[in-house]
């Protein structure tokens, strides 16, 4: 899961094992967007005063004792959870996610929610079109076209050769590659291991290493921050703990093309607590993004 709280390919490779509740996998999706806008925009107050790996890093500390948690009140506890076949698999995504989130959470402080959110929309795209040398999955010319006009609502938002380009755009699209590379790789760890087992190296690998990181840059933090600091780690949580609950109701396929409403949310946020502006060349790329990253969902739902 997501940097923020977009669904990983963990959570969507897992298999329905409850009634498939449409309407209310569809409300828990919703809120877990609503969760995840909210700690996308604190990350970016905090990371606007301190350190990214820092802030990074004790979200991390949270996060992995939230799995710890987790694994021990299953069947096996943690040595259960933690049981693969494919630890370097599992140590590569860790890493992988955790390092996306310090660029995704950069880029907010860079270029705000709005904008930010709007460009790394392209994630799903990104997912159809490396899928297939990644996984060896087919994909067709209908998805390619998809794929290439989503492609067109990246440039749209980003203006090159317009005079106005801000290279650091290029930020969130690095972080929408790294999500869909981690996505892709998780989904291949899904074929031999378990979502808990995966959702609990994610949290371990990645605290360690953000711990390694981040422990170089601690700051000192006043206590009105280190209430915002709780609440991010609270808002992870929840929003982690929604995401899984959700896929445990729903078919993912049903479910994924609400996941967009973080896109709503966030820019929301952006825009009330930030004064960030909705550009139209924003808007309309988002639009364009949108609407090619749901008919490769719905591509991929007749498939199955």
């Amino acid at each position: 899961m997501t940097h923020t709280g977009q669904p990983t390919g963990a959570a969507a490779a897992a298999p329905t094992q409850q009634s498939n509740n449409i309407p209310l996998g569809i409300a828990l999706m919703i809120a877990t967007t609503v969760v995840f806008s909210l700690q996308d925009a604190i990350s970016r107050h905090l990371a606007g005063t301190y350190n990214t790996w820092m802030v990074v890093m004790i979200r991390y500390w949270f996060f992995a004792a939230f799995v710890m948690v987790l694994a021990a009140r299953r069947a096996g506890g943690l040595r259960a959870a933690a049981k693969t076949a494919q630890p370097g698999v599992q140590i590569f995504r860790a890493l992988l996610l955790a390092a996306e989130i310090c660029v995704a959470i950069y880029g907010f402080t860079l270029l705000g929610l709005v904008e930010s959110h709007a460009v790394f929309a392209s994630y799903p795209l990104l997912v159809a079109a490396l899928s297939g040398p990644i996984l060896g999955e087919k994909v067709g010319w209908r998805r390619w076209t998809a794929i290439g006009i989503g492609f067109v609502g990246v440039l749209v938002i980003l203006e090159p050769g317009f005079g106005v380009f801000n290279p650091l755009a290029i930020v969130p699209l690095i972080s929408a590659v790294m999500f869909a590379v981690y996505g892709l790789v998780t989904r291949y760890a899904g074929r031999k291991d378990r979502t808990a087992t995966s959702f609990f190296w994610t949290g371990v690998v990645g605290s360690i290493f953000m711990t390694c990181v981040g422990v170089w840059f601690w700051e000192p933090m006043s206590a009105g921050d280190w209430l915002w600091m709780g609440t991010l780690c609270l808002t992870g949580a929840s929003g982690h703990w929604l995401l899984i609950r959700c896929y445990e109701v729903a078919e993912a396929s049903a479910v994924q093309p609400f996941a967009y409403f973080q896109l709503v949310f966030a820019s929301a946020l952006g825009m009330a607590i930030f004064g960030e502006v909705l550009r139209p060349n924003v808007a309309v790329g988002a639009a364009i993004i949108v609407c090619a990253g749901l008919f490769t969902l719905w591509r991929e739902r007749q498939k199955r």
